[in-house]
């Protein structure tokens, strides 16, 4: 049994129009077992992983010391930090086992049915889930389990997992587990919660993160990224290798890699702006591997200027290592409001124009009569990038040149961040020179893919097996993309992308 309240009364979950420039981040999950704070952890560790979704929140929490059985979930639209402030709230949610999501929207559409956790009641008792990532055979798969009868509560690629292991024909609840997770493609870091313990679970190719700490009090934490057990001061014990599962309970940890060996494929753009610069990655720190992309960038494409300034804030490690290595100073050219978040929405079509400047706007004093240097993370659709380059204009700047830390981005990701359809990926429609004509600038130039590759401590990209999934680079998808050779699949695709516009 258990106790959701989900808030049914709220405002709708709205995009940032500011904030269209960049791939959306994909989401966080972080679960804990053995603590009697479980659920004040949790949200702790929620905080830290705030930057990887912005739209809504959720934990559920179950008490394995004899409790009566029920699990407790709160689920809100909006961050961290307001849905779970309060002591009342944290007393709702009773136990000494919690797993948490905040989310992004990839598969889905932005409605509470899909907000994380999701619940079942499945024969072999309750079953909690939170799940980073997204399955390319998801569509195909729901369509099979809907003939069959299965009747799904929400739009989540993420329930399909659920199904598959209600209707699996073996009868353990890890066999079932391994069962359905035989079946679905694409990418995934999973954590769920029963009546049994906690179980975690990452992709056969470990595209999407998945670490494992303890606290000194002995409580097990899987979470997406280091810094979220930074935050309650427990340690870092190895990531949860590709294709690992990993049973946590009163027994304490055991492991099981039920799939055949691969080669990984790790996203590389956690390097470029996923993770918390702050947080350790593949061993690496992502600050100093941020910084050895600048520096990348400017050994490839060095340009004569004054001053080095980054868009912040995903920006800014990438250009201190292009000034340190070009040796020209780098200045906050650009100074970011931090109070414009993601569901500010504009009073006015009329004031639309001002766009960036609700959330940038330029430190006229540093720019004026300066060559620039402008260091970005990415162009997506390019829209933000024109904004910036006009702004460095009407700051009186002599030439306005852009850098960009990452390979031209020409495809779309499948494996669970939301980047728009490739015909809206401004690289995908442009050659490097267009797209410098197009926002305005003296001269455009991006890291190429090797240079990432030696940033991120390979001598070259091995064209034959990739170190990383790089797809929305190069193309090269790691999987196979079953959903994308549906017809019906597009046309659904299609619907949602015209209500997205519509918005």
């Amino acid at each position: 049994m258990t106790t959701d309240r989900t808030s049914e009364n709220l405002t709708p979950l709205f995009t940032n129009p500011l904030d269209d420039d960049h791939l959306r981040e994909e989401c966080g999950v972080f679960g804990i077992y053995g603590t009697d704070d479980a659920a004040a952890h949790t949200v702790l560790g929620l905080h830290a992983l705030q930057h990887r979704g912005q739209e809504a929140s959720g934990i559920t929490t179950y008490d394995t010391k004899g409790g009566n059985g029920d699990f407790h979930t709160v689920r809100r639209a909006g961050h961290v930090a307001d849905n779970f402030s309060s002591q009342a709230v944290i007393d709702q949610l009773i136990g000494d086992a919690a797993i948490g999501h905040v989310r992004y929207s990839t598969t889905g559409e932005t409605t509470m049915r899909n907000v994380q956790p999701l619940y079942a009641e499945l024969a072999t008792g309750g079953f909690a889930v939170v799940h980073n990532g997204n399955l390319t055979n998801a569509w195909t798969l729901r369509q099979q389990l809907v003939q069959r009868g299965s009747i799904f509560q929400s739009t989540s690629d993420t329930e399909v997992i659920i199904h598959l292991i209600a209707s699996s024909s073996y009868g353990a609840l890890m066999d079932r587990f391994v069962d359905a997770l035989r079946r679905i493609e694409g990418a995934y870091s999973l954590i769920t919660l029963t009546t049994g313990g906690m179980v975690g679970a990452r992709d056969p190719l470990g595209v999407r993160p998945l670490i494992l700490g303890k606290s000194s009090e002995g409580a097990y934490i899987l979470a997406s990224e280091t810094c979220a057990l930074d935050i309650i001061g427990a340690d870092y014990v190895r990531d949860i290798e590709p294709g690992e599962i990993v049973t946590i309970n009163k027994d304490g940890l055991s492991s099981i890699k039920p799939f055949p060996a691969q080669s990984p494929k790790p996203c590389i753009f956690e390097h470029v702006y996923f993770s918390r610069p702050d947080s350790y990655v593949d061993h690496m720190n992502i600050y100093e591997v941020r910084k050895r992309i600048g520096a990348e960038l400017a050994r490839e494409s060095k340009q004569e200027a004054d001053i080095v300034v980054p868009v912040p804030d995903s920006g800014t490690p990438a250009a201190i290592g292009y000034a340190q290595q070009a040796g020209i100073p780098f200045e906050l050219g650009i100074i970011r409001n931090h109070y414009v978040g993601r569901t500010f929405i504009e009073p006015a079509d009329h004031i639309r124009h001002l766009g960036v400047k609700l959330k940038h706007n330029a430190n006229r004093w540093q720019i004026q009569g300066k060559r620039v240097v402008l260091v970005d993370d990415s162009i997506v659709r390019g829209t933000t990038s024109v904004k910036i380059v006009d702004m460095m204009r009407a700051a009186g700047a002599a030439e306005v040149h852009m850098r960009i830390a990452s390979p031209p981005t020409g495809h779309s990701c499948f494996y669970g961040v939301n980047t728009p359809t490739r015909d809206k990926l401004l690289a995908a429609q442009m050659s490097i020179e267009e797209m410098c004509k197009y926002i305005g600038a003296d001269s455009l130039d991006f890291l190429t893919i090797d240079g990432l590759y030696r940033a991120c401590g390979y001598k070259t990209r091995d064209k034959k097996c990739a170190q990383f999934c790089d797809a929305c680079f190069t193309g090269d998808y790691p999987t196979v993309l079953t959903d994308q050779n549906d017809q019906e699949f597009h046309h659904q695709l299609s619907i949602v992308e015209l209500k997205k516009d519509a918005l």
